[in-house]
């Protein structure tokens, strides 16, 4: 198998490589500007993203870079990670009682080959009170989290239900990357 580098510091997609069976990759992380170009669709905003992180990685001989960027979407309007408490709970606040969508790009490359793919799953929140968002905020759990919450955590108590991809909301969606890793000739289940 190729050497795998995860071009991010997640320690939520390093948890889920290794949970797939993948335990020997290299961590380096992308310095890539988070920019892009105007005028994308949600999933053109997540692969151009999860691209430019993959090719901001340097790659040697025979390594496959794995580079992912995931973004929730309310009315495909992006919703980052808080500034600040009065921040998460503005989108905790407009997430209550409504569906959105949570998308992933994934970029492979290695050598002058690369695949870019993204994944979007469907979560629906429960409505919620104020004080429950509070105590939510408090924990800081949703401080370095797009959207303000992490489905792995105490966010999961505001989740009513998901359509999709379960592991795509903690950042990766590891089925799409497992058919993406076929490609390069990596199979998990062999």
């Amino acid at each position: 198998m190729a050497k795998i580098v995860l071009a991010s510091g997640s320690p939520r997609r390093r948890e889920l490589l290794k949970r797939i069976g993948i335990t020997d990759f290299e961590i380096r992380v992308s310095q890539a500007e988070e920019s892009y170009p105007p005028g994308l669709c949600p999933a053109g905003i997540v692969e151009s993203l999860s691209r430019k992180k993959a090719e901001a990685v340097p790659c040697g001989t025979g390594e496959l870079i794995i580079a992912a960027d995931t973004m929730v979407f309310l009315d495909d309007q992006r919703l980052g990670k808080p500034v600040d408490e009065a921040d998460a709970l503005r989108m905790l606040t407009a997430l209550q009682g409504r569906r959105h969508t949570v998308r992933t790009g994934v970029t492979l490359r290695q050598g002058d080959k690369s695949l870019t793919q993204s994944e979007a799953t469907d979560v629906c929140f429960r409505s919620a009170s104020e004080s429950e968002l509070l105590a939510y905020i408090a924990t800081g759990e949703p401080m370095d989290k797009a959207g303000a919450y992490g489905v792995q955590g105490k966010g999961a108590l505001l989740v009513e239900r998901l359509e999709g991809d379960f592991f795509n909301v903690m950042g990766l969606p590891v089925l799409r990357l497992s058919r993406m890793l076929e490609y390069f000739g990596i199979s998990l289940l062999s």
